[in-house]
């Protein structure tokens, strides 16, 4: 493994998980009125809470394990403590969402940061162990729709995939990726079928049937949310073999090399705008989709840019300066 190789395959991921993010949380950060049936509302509803709840933050989950392999593997590589790098690089993202949760309440990187530490022994734990315990707790975990705690066997998958150098052998791997995808596309239909079944015509209008309706429909969606998300980066990992979709979706991926500035930014991006437009308790939920995509607009040419000139994020380029206890130069 070459040490200081970027592998875009991630970048790309990270941004792709970006974009469905926003989608979500946006509805609780603005208090997006509840739809009426019948409506380009309810339809657009029915897709975020089928195809984005819960599927892309699982992308996100499952990437920061990767990075947690990547980076301490990285780091013994060149003569460094691994170990005392990462702790460092963990508290950094733990004081960063400490700020952020006082703004996005459900925001992930607190999280993150202390399921770093539970995760920390399972890097140098056999690769077989960790994705054979990964996918079982995982199973588990999905099965009684504990969603909060499928963080740590997301992570753990993501360091089983580090160690099994996944994302560094794609391209030997090509009928590997059909086939998975295959399978997940195949499971992740009967089981979006099932949860379709239960979509509520109206969300919320007070009735215990109605109640218990939208309980159905939320616990099968967390249950399916994993095949779900594993189809979707199969998808783009197959899509992302093909030169011309790699130039295509080339801006996602500076979106991505910059996801711990543009997660961030995405709140502060959403509550300026509904301050400054009223939009609180004022936008409906088809509105919202159209102020993520001007956002996610807006975030994809700043990447773009600001990497042309600069060699990391802004919050990026802080990360580090804490994690190695050295000032990284920025400019180009």
């Amino acid at each position: 493994m070459v040490v200081n190789k970027r592998i875009e395959t991630l970048d790309y991921l990270r941004g792709f998980a970006l974009m469905g993010i926003i989608l979500v949380n946006i509805i609780p950060l603005l208090s997006v009125k509840l739809h009426s049936s019948s409506t380009i509302d309810a339809v657009y509803w029915r897709f975020l809470y089928l195809f984005v709840e819960g599927r892309f933050y699982t992308i996100f989950t499952f990437l920061f394990g990767v990075g947690f392999y990547i980076f301490i593997s990285r780091a013994e590589a060149k003569g460094r403590n691994g170990y005392v790098l990462f702790l460092r690089r963990i508290f950094a993202l733990f004081i960063i969402g400490l700020f952020h949760v006082r703004f996005q309440p459900g925001e992930a990187l607190t999280i993150y940061a202390i399921c770093g530490l539970f995760i920390l022994p399972f890097y140098k734990a056999n690769k077989i162990v960790n994705l054979v315990f990964g996918t079982s707790m995982l199973i588990v975990m999905a099965i009684f729709s504990f969603k909060l705690f499928m963080v740590i066997p997301l992570m753990l998958l993501g360091i089983a995939a580090g160690q099994f150098h996944m994302f560094e052998q794609l391209a030997k791997n090509r009928n590997q990726i059909v086939i998975f995808t295959s399978i997940m596309l195949t499971l992740s239909i009967i089981g979006l079928f099932s949860q379709y079944q239960y979509a509520p015509v109206v969300f919320g209008n007070g009735s215990e049937a109605n109640f218990q309706e939208n309980q159905r429909f939320t616990r099968i969606g967390i249950t399916i949310g994993p095949i779900v998300s594993a189809l979707y980066v199969g998808l783009m990992i197959w899509l992302l073999q093909f030169t011309f979709v790699q130039k295509i979706l080339s801006p996602l991926k500076s979106y991505g090399r910059m996801a711990l500035t543009n997660y961030v930014s995405q709140t502060a991006i959403i509550l300026l705008t509904g301050n400054v437009l009223h939009l609180f308790n004022n936008i409906t939920y088809i509105q919202s989709l159209y102020l993520c995509l001007a956002i996610l607009g807006f975030q994809l040419i700043f990447s773009l840019v600001w990497l042309h000139f600069f060699r990391f994020g802004p919050l990026e380029w802080i990360w580090r300066i804490v994690t190695y206890f050295e000032i990284p130069r920025l400019r180009k």
